[in-house]
């Protein structure tokens, strides 16, 4: 048997004023659910989501459903949250008095998601040309500003119950931790990552002069819209940066220029057919110095659905299959997910 003063120093005792837990040893928990509520309530009900072309409010917070737990282990701590979330809200454009109305579903706040990756999804209660306007804004502005109400409750939630949570040891500090210590996972790490169109990044060069191998690719996609939503859909500036996730600059008319994705996807408007057909001089950064393509986007309204046919001459052939995959992803596959235009399958 160990001598007084020779045991584990982990069971030492006598000289902590309250005996509990010593050198933070123990796995001791603490409750943040209430606390959480409030918090989530108090960031996200009546916050105003405006810029000078729109203004939107959180009305009200339909669904709060979770959990959130603090521990301290081995004098580390673990946040444990999860909670699916449902909010209320209206709004409308500075330009327009008709107001729209819809949900936001966050389904995902948890630890295992950074701020970034969870998922921020907005519905509309009623299709009008202004509510998907509105909802494009939401999408686009409005799941940003959610993201970082979202944030902040990370943030509150590791400053409030890291306090206490690691007690003094002999001859330590206080207890009192810094929430940026790599012992509090900073789940924040990732917020405002830019989209990029393409994953690999190459280095430009000057072509000019010199002949280029290109060929042409066309493709088609159904969508669950009319023609004009679909048109709208590449030609309102709310709507084109709901769909590509960041900033954008458009100028709709002949000649006007168009910059998406950081700049990373630019050129022209060669021609505009409203609701049928869009002609544009496209380029990738990425691809040759000065060398441009030709898109062709033909915008056609069946009985039941819309159908959109989209060719591209002039695609440098070694960046054909790249090109054709990031128009699946980052254009078709988004617009239907972010407006809910689904595809018909027959």
């Amino acid at each position: 048997m160990a001598k007084w003063g020779e045991g584990d120093p982990r069971w030492i005792v006598e000289e902590r004023p309250d005996a509990t837990n010593v050198n933070n040893w123990h796995w001791t928990e603490k409750n943040a659910c209430q606390w959480s509520e409030d918090k989530l309530k108090e960031l996200l009900k009546n916050l105003k989501i405006e810029n000078d072309n729109a203004s939107c409010e959180i009305t009200e917070v339909e669904k709060l459903e979770g959990e959130a737990v603090v521990n301290n282990r081995k004098g580390k701590l673990i946040f444990f949250y999860e909670y699916d979330i449902t909010l209320k809200w209206r709004g409308s454009m500075n330009d327009n008095d008709e107001e729209a109305e819809g949900k936001i579903n966050i389904p995902n706040l948890s630890e295992e998601n950074r701020v970034d990756e969870i998922d921020v999804s907005v519905s509309l209660d009623k299709n009008t040309e202004q509510g998907y306007r509105v909802k494009a804004f939401m999408h686009s502005v409005g799941t940003v500003k959610i993201k970082e109400q979202l944030g902040k409750y990370i943030s509150a939630l590791k400053e409030e119950f890291s306090r206490g949570m690691i007690l003094p040891k002999k001859g330590g500090d206080s207890g009192t931790i810094n929430t940026n210590d790599s012992s509090v996972n900073n789940l924040s790490a990732g917020f405002n990552i830019k989209m990029q169109m393409n994953t690999v990044a190459k280095p430009t060069t000057n072509t000019v002069g010199c002949k280029i191998d290109t060929t042409t690719i066309t493709f088609s996609h159904a969508f669950q819209c009319t023609a004009k939503e679909f048109y709208n859909v590449l030609t309102v500036i709310e709507m084109v940066q709901a769909f590509t996730q960041g900033p954008a600059k458009l100028e709709v008319k002949k000649g006007g220029k168009f910059e998406l994705f950081g700049g990373n996807i630019h050129g022209e408007f060669l021609e505009i057919v409203p609701d049928q057909k869009i002609v544009q001089r496209w380029r990738s950064k990425r691809w040759p110095g000065e060398h441009y393509s030709n898109v062709t986007i033909l915008i056609d309204q069946k009985d039941d659905h819309t159908s959109v046919k989209v060719t591209q001459t002039g695609v440098p052939s070694s960046e054909a299959d790249g090109t054709r995959e990031n128009w699946d992803r980052y254009y078709m596959d988004a617009i239907k997910r972010t407006f809910g235009f689904g595809s018909f399958i027959g």
